[in-house]
């Protein structure tokens, strides 16, 4: 579910779209408390069912990673690592009030939910 961008959105509170341009790189558009943000962004690394990263090549600057580690066979840790260069009053606040790391884990919480429902249902277990 990860490794399709398209999917984002049902899980990333903050993601209204993600376009392909072609087979690495993305558009993105973004709705967060007092911003509209739109960029580019390109996947840097993709190891299937270990690990996915990602940078920005136009617009804001932006990268990330999200890692995958099993547990057990019905088990899963995931890990997000996200680097960006907070703009305006707004951003500057949700990076010293932690509200982008709150954001994050909810975000988070949205994709297990997910994950544990496209798994109960019989859907593909790739994430």
């Amino acid at each position: 579910m990860w490794s399709d961008v398209a999917q984002w959105p049902r899980f990333l509170s903050h993601v209204q779209r993600v376009d392909p341009i072609d087979e690495r790189r993305f558009a993105w558009q973004l709705s967060l408390p007092g911003a509209e943000k739109r960029f580019v962004a390109e996947l840097t690394e993709v190891v299937p069912e270990d690990r996915i990263a990602w940078k920005t090549t136009e617009g804001v600057h932006h990268a990330g990673v999200v890692t995958f580690h099993r547990l057990d066979d019905t088990s899963s840790r995931v890990a997000l690592q996200i680097e960006y260069d907070p703009q305006g009053f707004i951003e500057h606040l949700g990076a010293l009030t932690n509200l982008d790391s709150t954001l994050a884990n909810y975000d988070l919480g949205e994709f297990q939910k997910l994950a544990e429902l496209t798994a109960a249902s019989g859907g593909p277990r790739t994430v």
